[in-house]
């Protein structure tokens, strides 16, 4: 199967993930904080003008990841996520006028290099059009059921790690979600037409899930560090959509010694991540360092 389509997309998507991410955390710095939920963060986000062009970058991510998921596995689509953050923080740097240490140019590496070498081990392939519904029946309840604890256990705890770790899962979670769900109603546009489309209930729960994603992210991005929600964020996604790629789509990746490999590849990524997030000018994104006061 040719995956150059979805891979040229997906990392096009990537890209404008990036940009979206570094637009989004900028306006996160300048608005209330909050010790909990507040649906107000929304309306205070979207008197930002900075996070209106991340949302423009958002809105062509989203359809960059549209076309990729409809051409290709969700295996391959979404570990590809995993280059926002190198891109991110190389973006940051352009528009900060900072320079990337050595160090980080090194993570970087580490990131693509295991990226590339996780993929080609593991080789994914299949790309089923539609779900049976006694799968969805499974997965979303427990998708669901997982995001929730996520959230209520980081309500319990003060602005942190943890809370920021936490809540970075629950948005990969969801991120994963509406990715699944998104490609699926991608197939039944291209095969049934519009009308279909509109009609179809994946339509609306992906754009459910999409919208839980985002109202998770705009609270993670206030809870803590960077390193601390960021590689929970973009490690968590890759995970969870290789689970419900194989799960649900029943796509396919080699094992026996090629476990070997990828467990490899794996570990430079996560390395990678980590070295990035714990970059300065990874932390000056970070929404626990802005000097706006929180309000109840």
């Amino acid at each position: 199967m040719d995956t150059l389509l979805p891979v040229l997309f997906a990392l096009c998507a990537a890209l404008s993930n990036a940009f979206a991410t570094v637009l989004q955390r900028k306006a996160a710095l300048v608005v209330p904080r909050s010790e909990g939920f507040r649906a107000g963060l929304v309306l205070d986000l979207l008197h930002q003008p900075v996070w209106l062009a991340g949302m423009l970058a958002v809105v062509v991510a989203g359809v960059c990841q549209a076309v990729a998921l409809g051409t290709g596995p969700l295996t391959i689509v979404q570990p590809l996520f995993v280059l926002e953050l190198p891109l991110a923080l190389i973006l940051a740097a352009l528009l900060l006028h900072r320079s990337l240490h050595r160090v980080g140019w090194v993570a970087v590496a580490g990131v693509v290099v295991g990226l590339g070498i996780a993929l080609a081990s593991a080789s994914p392939s299949g790309n089923r059009t539609d779900v049976p519904a006694d799968r969805w029946i499974v997965a979303l309840p427990v998708c669901a059921a997982v995001v929730l604890v996520l959230a209520a256990a980081a309500l319990r705890r003060p602005e942190g790690r943890a809370r920021a770790a936490f809540l970075g899962t629950a948005t990969a979670i969801s991120y994963a979600v509406t990715a699944a769900l998104m490609k699926e109603a991608v197939h039944i546009l291209d095969d049934h037409g519009i009308g279909a489309f509109f009609t179809a209930w994946q339509t609306y729960a992906f754009a459910a899930a999409g919208a839980t994603a985002l109202f998770l992210l705009g609270h993670a991005m206030q809870a803590g560090p960077l390193v601390a929600s960021q590689p929970a964020l973009t490690l968590g996604d890759a995970a969870v959509s290789l689970a419900l790629g194989i799960l649900l789509f029943e796509e396919h990746v080699r094992t026996g010694w090629w476990l070997l490999p990828q467990a490899a590849g794996v570990a430079l990524v996560v390395a990678g991540v980590v070295a990035l997030a714990r970059m300065p000018s990874a932390r000056s994104l970070a929404a626990s360092e802005a000097p706006g006061a929180a309000v109840p």
